[in-house]
């Protein structure tokens, strides 16, 4: 720091011998060759050193703390030992000028050497407004500027042009040597030829962008000014700490206590201390008193407001002083005339009032017929909804006595069987006539005619269900009553059930939700779809749960693929044509889609068996296949009921679950076995105790999905959760079943008993909501990755066991060709082809 006053006071001494000379040169900027060079001055060559006067040589004396080579500053000076500290008044300057010298050498790489002096003396600066005079003389300079900038190219002039610390006289600054330097710095941009050419087709808006750009330039300089001054203005205060430091050392430190020596450090803090509270509270002083100077700014402008507003004020009330003369002197003028028209508007005001009061008559008689008008409508509402709640309640009575009367039916009619004994005798008593004719009416479908002489008119029951099954067999008369029974009772289950709350309107209000998106898996579908699809919405959910498990076989798959397989099937030889022709007709006889070789389900079922038995050539075709696509289309068109199958057959089910061997049904056969012993043991050591093989009944279940097995409303509910779910659902209703009639069967004491109960007991369950709860409730929990665990178990003992048949059979025909004896004898396999 304080090499670099020293250089400051340097500057001060040339600048007071030079003050003659540069009163000469006052009205010229300084050439590119003038402040070409760095901050300090003595490396200059060109630059001629005058003799000291007296003060700046007690300024050197004084300042001579540390002496530095001009060469080693910043990192340089850094890098060198440090010299020897006299005292602590040394290190402190030394401490100081290492900080400063550090700092301005990192200021100078960051500039180059042709930054010019940022150091000036104290005198103030002035921005005046050029005469015509100056600016002819700026325009002159300008042009010789112009000459002097071409010979010395390369050179860089600094972003600030004004070397303050070589401004050679006192006198405040002029404008146009400000604004000649600004057109320097611009001389690459224009040319100084365009301002004095005296040409008057400029364009007036090329000196505004060119007096606007000056204005811009002149703001920079000022701000840079100030902070500069500032810089100056801190310097300053350091150098008067120094030399006071200095003084102070010289005179009181030889002879003085360490400990009074201190104190007067402390002494010197606290004066600095308060100095720099003074200077921030004479900041304060003036910060207050600018406010003082705004406010009283305001209050003139609120006086010269209130003053206005008091002149508007007075005007009106002129203006209304005026108006009431004018007023009055009109009243004056009617009053004499007011006598001639006062009888003329007393008429016109009676009729007026005349015509009021009958008005108002007629408002508060419409008022009061309005008031009777809503009592009635009030009391016609009230009797409304009475008789509304009445009809409810009505309705209700009405259908649960429906639902009674269909019991009694079933009821009454099986009562007729049972009375119904065999003819011993040619007679027959009037009473067998009666009950004969009984059981006539009784097993009489819906006709258009019916007999005016019957007995007993039952509760007539539709000879096909919505699903076009038959409802009532027509060959045998004891599955007839049987079978029109458990008809009635479930037309009373479904009556029953319409009284609650009912699950279509559920199914409407989630569609109406997915019309705007698209339909995803969630917790709230799971639960629609367990209850129950609705008969007019099963075709849509069905075809979008079959196309949620085969995306991504159909996106590997070309346009018209179905129809692809199907053509290959009929043109070329398919093994499998002849069985799937000898089945057609024995898929699902009781059904009117499929009961003759011309209906229309014949045809479908046909096309959808030859597509599938091509696109998969090792299964070709399975008996059981056919009932799964049989119930498939009856809500699915050709192509759909085809993805189908491939969804239950590939996606589903296990391999070789519909292969000759039938591997993977066996497999789930033993699986539901270990289900059985884990969900209803006393069921199933029941069934151990007396030796009954349920799987045999069970195996049917699996591989045809239920079809045949139970009624058609409960077997569409279970398809609705199966193709939503999957596989595990057949496991969950296969036990449901044998829960709901556990007890039953548990009060079963014999093999046979119980093993002709088991192949009919599932067509008499009937509350499809009640399985329901079991299956999806009762059974819980019921985790899909332990039916996986199991299956993988079983089918390696599986596996093993049709080995050691394999290899039983081969002995067996091995011994056949080697004895004579057993030639004669033939394998099941023989026999049957």
């Amino acid at each position: 720091m304080t090499y670099w006053l020293q250089e400051l006071q340097q500057k001060r001494w040339e600048y007071c011998n030079n003050l003659d000379a540069a009163k000469r040169d006052s009205r010229t900027s300084p050439t590119p060759s003038d402040f070409s060079k760095g901050l300090v001055a003595k490396d200059n060559p060109d630059l001629t050193i005058l003799s000291q006067n007296a003060s700046a040589e007690r300024a050197r004396n004084i300042l001579a703390v540390e002496t530095s080579p001009t060469d080693l500053v910043g990192e340089q000076a850094a890098s060198q030992p440090a010299p020897v500290q006299p005292s602590a008044i040394n290190f402190s300057l030394k401490q100081w000028s290492t900080e400063i010298k550090n700092s301005m050498s990192s200021l100078r790489k960051g500039n180059n050497e042709n930054r010019k002096s940022v150091f000036y003396t104290t005198e103030e600066w002035e921005l005046l407004d050029p005469t015509p005079k100056d600016l002819e003389d700026s325009m002159a300079l300008e042009e010789k500027r112009k000459h002097l900038a071409e010979g010395s190219k390369g050179l860089t002039s600094s972003a600030f042009p004004f070397d303050f610390g070589r401004i050679p006289h006192k006198t405040r600054r002029p404008l146009k040597d400000m604004i000649g330097s600004s057109k320097n710095r611009n001389s690459s941009d224009s040319s100084p030829t365009e301002w004095y050419s005296g040409n008057g087709n400029k364009l007036v808006s090329e000196l505004q962008l060119k007096y606007q750009s000056q204005q811009e330039e002149l703001e920079k300089l000022k701000k840079e000014l100030l902070s500069q001054k500032e810089l100056v203005r801190l310097l300053q205060q350091t150098v008067r700490s120094s030399q006071y430091d200095k003084y102070f050392a010289s005179r009181l430190c030889e002879g003085v206590p360490k400990d009074k020596l201190e104190l007067l450090h402390q002494k010197d803090d606290q004066i600095l201390g308060l100095n720099n509270q003074l200077e921030k509270l004479n900041l304060e002083k003036d910060s207050l008193q600018q406010e003082v100077k705004n406010l009283k700014c305001k209050v003139g402008e609120l006086n010269e407001q209130l003053g206005m507003l008091m002149e508007t004020i007075q005007a009106k009330d002129e203006v209304i002083m005026k108006l009431s003369h004018q007023l009055s002197e009109c009243e004056d003028n009617t009053s004499s005339q007011s006598g001639a028209v006062n009888s003329s508007v007393a008429t016109c005001t009676n009729k007026e009032l005349q015509e009021l009061d009958r008005l108002k008559d007629n408002l508060q008689g419409y008022k009061t017929q309005n008031k009777f008008l809503n009592k009635e409508i009030l009391e016609l509402s009230a009797l409304r909804r009475n008789a509304e709640a009445r009809e409810r309640e009505w309705q209700a009575k009405y259908t649960s006595l429906e639902a009674k009367l269909c019991q009694i039916e079933s009821k009454y009619l099986i009562l007729l069987q049972e009375m119904k004994t065999p003819v011993c005798s040619e007679e027959q008593s009037p009473a067998r006539e009666v009950i004969t004719q009984l059981l006539e009416d009784a097993l009489k479908a819906e006709t258009s005619e019916q007999p005016e002489q019957a007995f007993f008119k039952p509760h007539l029951v539709s000879e096909y269900d919505i699903y076009g099954f038959q409802t009532v067999p027509e060959d045998d008369d004891e599955e007839k009553l049987v079978a029109k029974s458990r008809a009635l009772d479930l037309r009373s289950l479904s009556l029953s059930e319409n009284r609650e709350i009912s699950t279509g309107v559920k199914w409407e209000n989630y569609l109406a939700s997915t019309m705007n998106r698209e339909m995803m898996r969630s917790v709230e579908l799971k639960n629609l779809i367990r209850s129950g699809i609705p008969h007019e919405h099963r075709s849509k959910m069905w075809k979008w749960c079959v196309n949620l498990h085969v995306k991504k076989f159909k996106d590997s798959t070309v346009p018209g693929y179905f129809q692809t397989l199907l053509q290959n099937a009929l043109e070329k030889q398919n093994p499998a044509s002849k069985q799937i022709e000898l089945d057609l007709l024995r898929t699902l006889p009781n059904n009117k889609h499929y009961s003759s070789p011309t209906s229309e389900g014949i045809q479908k079922l046909r096309n959808v068996l030859l597509a599938f038995s091509w696109r998969n050539p090792d299964i070709g075709y399975c008996q059981g296949l056919n009932r799964l696509v049989a119930i498939a289309l009856l809500y699915l068109e050709q192509e759909d009921a085809f993805w189908c199958l491939v969804t239950i057959v590939e996606v589903f089910m296990p391999r070789d679950y519909y292969t000759k061997t039938l591997l993977g049904s066996q497999v789930d056969q033993r699986v539901f076995k270990d289900l059985m012993s884990e969900k209803l043991p006393r069921l199933h050591a029941h069934f151990e105790q007396y030796k009954v093989d349920y799987t045999l009944i069970t195996f049917n279940w699996f591989l045809v999905v239920f079809v045949d097995s139970v009624v058609s409303d409960i077997l569409f509910k279970i398809w609705d959760s199966f193709l939503y779910e999957g596989p595990k659902v057949i496991f969950r209703f296969a036990l449901a079943l044998f829960k709901y009639k556990e007890e039953e069967i548990l009060k079963l004491q014999d093999s046979m008993s119980i093993f002709k109960y088991l192949r009919y007991f599932t067509r008499t369950i009937l509350d499809a909501r009640k399985l329901t709860g079991i299956a999806f409730g009762d059974l819980n929990p019921f985790p899909l990755r332990q039916i996986r665990n199991r299956r993988t178990y079983h089918l390696e003992k599986v596996r093993l066991e049709l080995t050691e048949l394999e290899a039983i059979r081969e002995d067996f025909l091995r011994e056949r060709e080697t004895c004579v004896e057993k030639r004669d004898l033939i394998s099941d396999d023989e026999e049957d082809s």
